[in-house]
C-alpha cells in the first residue's frame, strides 16, 4: 500500500499520533476513492491506534467518503439562502437530467452527489463543489454547462 509511506510522512509533522489521524484518512481515501474497512484497519495499524478509533472519527466528518463514488464528487449546498435562490430545482435537474439522487452515483460511474448543509458561499448562492472546484451563482443552464467540463 502505496499510501502507508505518505502516512509515514505525516507522522513526522505530528507530536503524536492522532494528530495526524485526519490527513492520514484523506490519504487513504485518496488511494482508494473511499474508505473501506481495510482502509480503517490499515491505517489505524500505521498510526498504532484501534480501528474502531479510526472508523468513529472517520464517520463523523462529512469529507470522507464510506462508499465507492463516481469519479467526480458533487457537493451541492441545500441550506436556506441555497434553498432560496434554487438549490431545489438544481437537485430535480439533477435527478432528471443525470439520474442522480442525493447519496449516489450516476450509471456510468462520472458523477456523485452529496447534498451539504452549507459551503459558506450564501452571497452566492446557489454554490456547489465539483471535487474541489467552487461554483456559485448556478441556475440550470450554468449547472448543466459546468458539469459537462468534467468528463
Amino acid at each position: 500500500m502505496e499510501f502507508l509511506k505518505e502516512i509515514e510522512e505525516i507522522l513526522n509533522r505530528y507530536p503524536d499520533r492522532q494528530g495526524a489521524l485526519l490527513p492520514s484518512l484523506y490519504v487513504a481515501q485518496k488511494e482508494y476513492g473511499w474508505l473501506s474497512q481495510e482502509s480503517y484497519e490499515a491505517v489505524a495499524q500505521a498510526l498504532n491506534l484501534p480501528p474502531a478509533t479510526v472508523k468513529g472519527v472517520a464517520t463523523f466528518y462529512a469529507m470522507y467518503k464510506h462508499k465507492p463514488m463516481g469519479r467526480h464528487l458533487i457537493q451541492l449546498c441545500t441550506n436556506v439562502a441555497c434553498m432560496v435562490m434554487g438549490a431545489e430545482r438544481l437537485v430535480d435537474l439533477l435527478k432528471n437530467k443525470y439520474g442522480l439522487e442525493p447519496g449516489g452515483t450516476t450509471e456510468d460511474g462520472r458523477f456523485s452527489l452529496v447534498i451539504m448543509e452549507c459551503i459558506g458561499a450564501c452571497d452566492k448562492a446557489p454554490a456547489m463543489l465539483v471535487d474541489t472546484d467552487f461554483h456559485a451563482d448556478l441556475n440550470e443552464k450554468r449547472i448543466i454547462e459546468i458539469l459537462e467540463s468534467y468528463k
